[in-house]
């Protein structure tokens, strides 16, 4: 077993991380200023650097690297902020993904290249008012009409809403109670019938849109099934990849709140010395180390054992949990390390923070991936219903 990373690896971190830290910050704040997501140029700058679509084929335009490699590099875009590597986000461990794995040749071919240059962003669309961590209790239908499906329901907390360019939309599409009846479909934006509700005014994630959409006889080819309706397990085989970028994109949050700590606390001084000479902050510190590596070990295990490209649930919920639990620790320890200038936006601490619980919500709760985890340790499912 071995820990270390390949040259190839280590190398594509460094490169990822130079051009976050020379090239993306001041955009990262414009971003988080102005609660704009990254522009269409700066996506196919992205492109041209080969970044989104890290892990997809070389065949639809990726660079056919593993899930590894892109959770490395995604790591290193949301050390410097949630919106600016949420479009990589969702072209390597997203809805994109799913397409890949699951849709028809003819769609993969319409939707992953157009992606992987940078023009064209996908969004996921699975919860609604009534079904969020009880995904199975989604109502949204899709009716199946010769060539045609045609969409009726309400999609809520769509990350991505009315600024993607496609959505990948969990619904019902058989009148069979729970996960049986359940299916993906691909919608475009600009379909008759999608409407979107106001953007979301939410208490972090700035520049990452977020709203519900409305769908009201919104008719699409019947090519745009992704995985029919009994295909409920295949769409969360899938989202166990989304829980490791998840967690990544919320380790990032910690790992980047440290870096920043560590240099304030050598730097300010209080009661006539730095304030890392005091014992505490050295224990608060180690702490901090200690979590960060943790959650990185984690993530990277269950991205390192993946099969078929699809990491298994127990490791990614593991993984998520952990990640998210110690980013919000993490997080919130910096602001605190820094008194007045944590809580102040003119330092990046108190974003994280806000980011960090944002991520230990969306892809499900930390409670929920800890009753995965028991799940996966007896070896069955559990029934909340009863």
């Amino acid at each position: 077993m071995d820990f270390n990373l390949t040259e190839e690896q280590q190398a594509l971190r460094q490169s990822a991380r130079d051009y976050a830290q020379e090239r993306l910050l001041p955009l990262a704040e414009h971003c988080e200023r102005n609660d704009e997501p990254p522009s269409r140029e700066l996506l196919r700058e992205f492109a041209g650097m080969g970044l989104l679509g890290v892990n997809v084929a070389e065949r639809y335009g990726g660079l056919g690297l593993g899930n590894l490699e892109a959770l490395i590099v995604l790591e290193q875009l949301a050390r410097v902020s949630s919106a600016i590597a949420f479009p990589v986000f969702e072209s390597s461990v997203g809805p994109v993904r799913v397409i890949e794995h699951y849709g028809s040749e003819s769609l993969r071919q319409r939707v992953i290249p157009a992606v992987c240059r940078g023009e064209k962003v996908v969004a996921v669309s699975m919860s609604e008012p009534n079904a969020g961590s009880a995904l199975t209790d989604l109502t949204t239908r899709g009716r199946i009409e010769g060539d045609t499906v045609v969409l009726n329901g309400t999609k809520r907390w769509c990350s991505g809403g009315g600024h993607a360019d496609g959505y990948v939309v969990y619904c019902r599409l058989t009148d069979e109670p729970g996960s049986k009846g359940i299916g993906a479909v691909y919608v475009e934006r600009g379909t008759p019938g999608l409407t979107f509700g106001q953007r979301e005014q939410l208490m972090g994630f700035r520049g990452v849109p977020s709203s519900d959409l409305y769908l009201e006889d919104c008719a699409v080819p019947a090519d745009h099934i992704i995985v029919p309706a009994g295909g409920f397990k295949k769409l969360m085989e899938a989202f166990d990849l989304e829980r490791c970028g998840n967690a990544t994109m919320a380790l990032a949050q910690a790992a980047g709140a440290l870096e920043v700590v560590v240099d304030y606390v050598q730097e300010r001084h209080q009661f006539g010395k730095p304030v890392i000479e005091f014992q505490a902050v050295q224990l608060r510190l180690a702490e901090m180390r200690m979590r960060v590596d943790a959650a990185r070990l984690l993530i990277w295990r269950a991205a390192a054992n993946s099969d078929r490209g699809l990491p298994s649930l127990l490791e990614s919920s593991i993984a998520k949990c952990f990640a998210n639990e110690s980013a919000c620790l993490v997080c919130g320890h910096a602001v605190q390390l820094m008194g007045g200038y944590g809580y102040s936006r003119e330092y990046s601490v108190e974003r994280r923070l806000r980011d960090a619980w944002g991520w230990s919500i969306g892809g499900g709760t930390i409670d929920l991936q800890k009753v995965n985890i028991a799940a996966s340790i007896v070896g069955r499912r559990f029934d909340q219903r009863r």
